[in-house]
């Protein structure tokens, strides 16, 4: 049996797993009411006793392909009041207590990359891309991105993320600690749910215990991140970069860039 949160975040049960589903193919962009739908979700399933591990996943072609910013009907697409209200979103689900493994297919990209990092696990399929691409939008990382990343894969690595803006591939990805299993694309909820009994099978209290001391201190400094981020942000999004970046990538070609 499904539980549906807004249009596209449903939840089933399987045994002491919570399988969360986004469900907004092919790409999964995020938006203000997604995350927000996702933030109540997963504080479902995190209030639930039967609950001891939840498996985070997408339908289409990517796991999230991050905000898309050529529509002009969305909130985040159409100001950083959009934004401001995304990150307060995304804030409930750095504050959720449970361990979250996901499921990352196709692109995690932006701010999906975000939501992906901010899970305890990644099971990736080969077909599976990171990426990290808002230089090439002439804007500012965000989602947490700055703290949360450095924080996986160290931070050499995700400056060279965050400068180039270059996609990564899913091998690498395992070899930086990006990812921590790479099956094929067909076994990719199973491996991730089998990761997640594995989890549920120990002692909950002995679980949460451990994991509120490993990430001790992330819901706070993810916000405080995200407030510089979003100021960062506002700063590029009014430039002529920012208006040539979002121009570029929609129509898949280099930017060409002033510095203005």
């Amino acid at each position: 049996m499904k539980t549906a949160y807004g249009e596209n975040i449903t939840t089933a049960m399987d045994g002491h797993v919570a399988v969360v589903t986004i469900d907004r193919p092919p790409t999964n962009f995020v938006s203000v009411d997604l995350v927000r739908d996702l933030a109540e979700a997963l504080e479902a399933a995190d209030g639930a006793d039967a609950v001891r591990a939840i498996v985070l996943q997408a339908e289409g072609k990517a796991f999230c392909a991050g905000a898309d910013l050529a529509r002009s009907d969305d909130r985040v697409a159409i100001g950083m009041e959009g934004v401001s209200a995304l990150y307060q979103q995304a804030a409930r689900l750095f504050a959720i207590e449970t361990p979250v493994v996901a499921a990352v297919q196709g692109a995690a990209v932006g701010a999906g990359l975000g939501l992906a990092v901010c899970c305890d696990f990644r099971i990736a399929s080969p077909e599976a891309r990171f990426a990290a691409n808002f230089v090439k939008l002439g804007f500012h990382p965000g989602f947490a991105l700055t703290h949360t990343l450095p924080r996986l894969i160290g931070e050499q690595r995700a400056h060279l993320m965050f400068l180039t803006g270059r996609r990564i591939k899913a091998e690498e990805a395992l070899a930086w600690g990006l990812v921590d299993q790479l099956v094929p694309a067909e076994d990719l909820r199973g491996a991730a749910l089998a990761l997640a009994r594995e989890i549920g099978e120990n002692a909950p209290l002995a679980v949460a215990a451990t994991r509120k001391t490993s990430r001790r201190g992330l819901l706070e400094a993810a916000r405080a991140q995200m407030a510089h981020e979003h100021q960062q942000q506002t700063i590029l999004r009014a430039t002529e970069d920012f208006a040539e970046g979002v121009r570029a990538v929609n129509e898949r070609r280099a930017g060409n860039f002033k510095g203005r």
